[in-house]
């Protein structure tokens, strides 16, 4: 199974400029673990900002989230694969790299994101199929 198959296609986002308490609310109110961060005047140039960014890095030190850019939580570079990337390759990326996200991207555009929870349900489909699950 390809990645394009199973990969989410609307993905949030946030500006970097934003606070962490914007992000707090989108990800809250969405009921999603992670958004897509741009960083202003530079189009193809993203990190990302997860749940455990916020509790780990801000909210378990104190840290009051309105005093705090996303862009100075976010991770980056995000990684980027093929919309052709099987789910076995994308997993052993996610394993090697200790990323729970995957970024689908044609040429410089983001298209989709698959988590790890993409990936496991994937691999019941495929079972349910009766194709071989790696």
């Amino acid at each position: 199974m390809k990645i394009d198959e199973f990969m989410t296609t609307r993905i949030a986002s946030i500006d970097g400029d934003r606070s962490v308490y914007d992000a707090i609310e989108k990800m809250v109110d969405r009921r999603i673990r992670s958004l897509l961060v741009k960083f202003t005047g530079r189009d193809s140039d993203h990190g990302v900002i997860t749940a455990r960014d916020v509790v780990f890095k801000v909210l378990a030190k104190g840290i009051n989230p309105t005093d705090i850019k996303v862009s100075s939580i976010a991770a980056r570079p995000i990684v980027c694969v093929d919309r052709e990337v099987t789910l076995a390759e994308a997993a052993t990326l996610m394993e090697k790299s200790h990323i729970a996200r995957l970024f689908v991207c044609e040429g410089e555009k983001i298209i989709g994101v698959a988590s790890l929870l993409d990936i496991m349900s994937a691999s019941l489909i495929m079972r349910a199929r009766g194709e071989n699950v790696p």
